[in-house]
């Protein structure tokens, strides 16, 4: 099994929809907060480089509705690797044994210099 990252994350009143419970497309807000958590912890090192990891697909299917009082943490592991670009597996959880969501994002290696795709870095693959 790959390795996860795991975050907790505060929810906004702003995230609630008309309904009481955190709106859809406050779902890939919580995935992005995660996802920076995880750069600025493991992928730092390749931004100071100038290689910038460009969400090129997001995907969410969601399981249980999330309310305000609801405690929610992200989990992220690496579940595929390419050429150009590799997976992010999300679960969007309690902490417990409740799924909120599971999400995917593909994120594409891209050279910020020559304004162009590159392959996966041998370094990027090391720490994946």
């Amino acid at each position: 099994m790959a390795k996860r990252f795991s975050t907790s994350i505060e929810l906004r009143f702003a995230d609630l929809d008309l309904y009481g419970h955190v709106n859809n497309v406050a779902y890939f807000t919580l995935l992005e907060t995660a996802r920076v958590k995880l750069f600025s912890t493991v992928f730092q090192e390749l931004t100071d480089q100038g290689i910038l990891l460009v969400v090129g697909r997001a995907e969410c299917d969601y399981r249980s509705p999330i309310l305000l009082q609801d405690q929610v943490m992200v989990s992220t592991w690496v579940s595929r690797v390419g050429n150009s670009s590799f997976d992010l597996d999300y679960q969007v959880h309690d902490g417990a044994d409740r799924t909120f969501a599971t999400a995917k994002t593909t994120l594409i290696c891209f050279d910020k210099g020559k304004k162009a795709p590159i392959g996966v870095p041998e370094r990027l693959k090391e720490m994946i």
